[in-house]
């Protein structure tokens, strides 16, 4: 099934994607935790979270998937930390994409 994303180019579809993967505020709290603790298991996350496990591991689904974070099994648990590789490469490209936005449009500082 096609949908209307599909009429897009594959950098501007897979841009979407990773920003709805960073679109909820418990996912960028993920991130700060993970960032702050270098990696840890989904329980050490809900102990500084507001959230239930549930809600805490179906977060860090979706932000493995879109490959932000990592999860490797250790033991009875999956032990989750950042893909510095996989942001460096986020921020370039989003980066890249507000400077195309900011050089392309006229330099005004209202409409």
């Amino acid at each position: 099934m096609h949908t209307k994303a599909d009429q897009f180019d594959a950098e501007t579809a897979e841009m979407a994607e990773q920003a709805k993967a960073l679109s909820h505020p418990a996912r960028l709290a993920i991130l700060r935790v993970l960032a702050d603790r270098d990696e840890c298991i989904c329980g050490e996350i809900v102990a500084d979270l507001p959230l239930a496990q549930s809600t805490v591991s179906r977060h860090l689904k979706v932000l493995k998937e879109a490959g932000f974070i990592q999860g490797t099994v250790d033991g009875p648990s999956v032990c989750y930390c950042l893909d510095p590789a996989a942001l460096d490469a986020v921020r370039d490209q989003f980066g890249a994409f507000f400077e195309g936005l900011l050089d392309a449009a006229p330099d005004r500082a209202h409409c």
